[in-house]
């Protein structure tokens, strides 16, 4: 019996220059949340398919990003149908615009209304994805949502990229979907200040503060190559970069740069290896060190700690 045909979505393919542009979608009117489906694989992210050929052109293209998580109201209904609920419910006069929406958000009686919002994940300030939980629960983009934000605020975001939303989604804005598995919501003081050190270094403090801002500025990094995803990983998950910058810094020697390489022992895994240079103030000597990153699924992990290196010739 011939058997009926399925539409395949594909998604782009990683790369390790640059993330590749996805495909866009046809403009569709329905709710945010109908726009892309939630993908099988609660871990790996890959995509039903027809065949194995077709998966095997187009596999997930994986998100480890650190930005800023909004919410944004695609339809004049649904900002209305928010202004009412917060007229029933009255509240504090003092209270700011973002109490309120906090407090509305918090509410489970307002799930439904969560469900209809348009959540914006911006990188440096700039709009870089729209977020759909995988498995519905929207929970983590509410507890991401802070009544009293700090410059420090920091969503790490992990996921699988999909495809360009259609200009109905989020009331024009085209920016690609992910699809998250995960989101951590911290404050960078927080967790500089979870690294262990001696009691009462200071000098630490400011080293591991500068090198974490060196970093987050270091390029435009929206998580989806495999060099981003591996610094946005080293940074927050590996301590030893920041007990290094402080070593460095303490020898009189100033930061200069990362380099993201292809490494040696990538084969049928994809691990890159991550460079950080230092340069002595007074005489220009260049100190190299670096550890290895396994970027092949959606959680990158360490392969090799942090050790000299040294340029090939």
């Amino acid at each position: 019996m011939e058997q009926p045909q399925t539409e395949v979505q594909e998604q782009p393919a990683n790369s390790l220059a640059a993330g590749v542009d996805p495909s866009p979608v046809r403009p569709s009117t329905e709710p945010a949340v109908n726009v892309v489906s939630p993908q099988a694989c609660a871990t790996c992210g890959t995509t039903p398919a027809a065949n194995a050929s077709a998966a095997a052109v187009a596999p997930p293209s994986y998100v480890y990003v650190i930005g800023h998580i909004e919410p944004r109201f695609p339809l004049l209904s649904i900002e209305q149908e928010a202004r009412q609920i917060t007229a029933r419910a009255g509240g504090a006069s003092k209270e700011t615009d973002r109490e309120v929406m906090a407090k509305l958000l918090g509410d489970p009686k307002n799930k439904y209304l969560v469900r209809q919002l348009c959540w914006v994940l911006s990188v440096l300030g700039v709009e870089t994805y729209i977020l759909i939980p995988r498995d519905g629960d929207y929970q983590p983009l509410i507890d991401a949502y802070r009544a009293e934000p700090n410059p420090g605020d920091i969503e790490l975001v992990i996921g699988v990229r999909g495809p360009v939303a259609p200009p109905a989604m989020c009331n024009g804005l085209q920016v690609p979907i992910v699809i998250f598995d995960q989101i951590y919501a911290f404050d960078k003081k927080s967790m500089l200040g979870s690294i262990k050190k001696k009691e009462g270094d200071q000098a630490f403090d400011k080293a591991a503060a500068e090198m974490f801002e060196r970093i987050m500025g270091q390029r435009d990094n929206a998580g989806a190559t495999d060099c981003d995803r591996a610094l946005n990983y080293l940074s927050v998950r590996y301590d030893r970069i920041y007990s290094l910058a402080a070593d460095q810094f303490g020898g009189n020697n100033s930061f200069t740069g990362i380099d993201c390489l292809p490494s040696p022992l990538s084969g049928t895994r994809r691990i890159v290896d991550v460079v950080f240079s230092f340069t002595n103030r007074t005489t220009d000597v260049v100190s190299k060190f670096f550890t290895r990153v396994d970027v092949t699924e959606c959680f990158p992990f360490l392969v090799t700690k942090m050790s000299p290196y040294y340029d090939q010739r």
